[in-house]
C-alpha cells in the first residue's frame, strides 16, 4: 500500500523549568495538534477508526538522548505513531529556581512536525 500524506501540524514547546527535553518536545507536539479537527479523515478517506491513521511525530531538542518517547506520543490521542527525535531546538539562559527543582538556568525549547498519513491502495 501507499502512503499519502492528509495534513503536517507544526507547534513549539518550552521547559521553562526543570530541563526536561521530554516535556518541551510533548508540548511541542500538544502545541502542534491542539487546534485541528480532522473531519477528512472520515469523510474524504472514509476511515472507519481513527487508529487506522499513521501520524509520525518528528521533534528537534536539545538532549534528544533524554527524551522518553512513550511520554511524548501519549499526547496524541489517536493513530499509529511513531516518534523521530533530532538535536535542535534552542536553549535559552533563563533563571534556576531551587523551589522548581532546577538544575541549572536553562530554558529548552523544542519544535514539532506531526504528519498524519493514510495508507491507499
Amino acid at each position: 500500500m501507499a502512503r499519502k500524506r492528509l495534513i503536517i501540524e507544526m507547534g513549539m514547546g518550552i521547559d521553562q523549568h526543570g530541563q526536561e527535553p521530554t516535556v518541551a518536545a510533548a508540548r511541542a507536539v500538544r502545541n502542534a495538534i491542539a487546534h485541528n479537527a480532522l473531519p477528512g479523515v472520515w469523510e474524504v478517506v472514509g476511515l472507519s477508526d481513527p487508529d487506522q491513521m499513521i501520524v509520525e511525530v518528528k521533534v528537534a531538542v536539545p538532549y534528544p538522548e533524554q527524551v522518553r518517547e512513550a511520554e511524548v506520543l501519549a499526547v496524541l490521542p489517536f493513530g499509529r505513531k511513531s516518534l523521530t527525535v533530532e538535536s535542535g531546538g534552542m536553549v535559552v539562559q533563563g533563571r534556576a529556581i531551587a523551589s522548581l527543582h532546577d538544575k541549572n538556568d536553562e530554558m529548552l525549547i523544542a519544535i514539532a512536525a506531526v504528519t498524519v498519513l493514510i495508507e491507499t491502495e
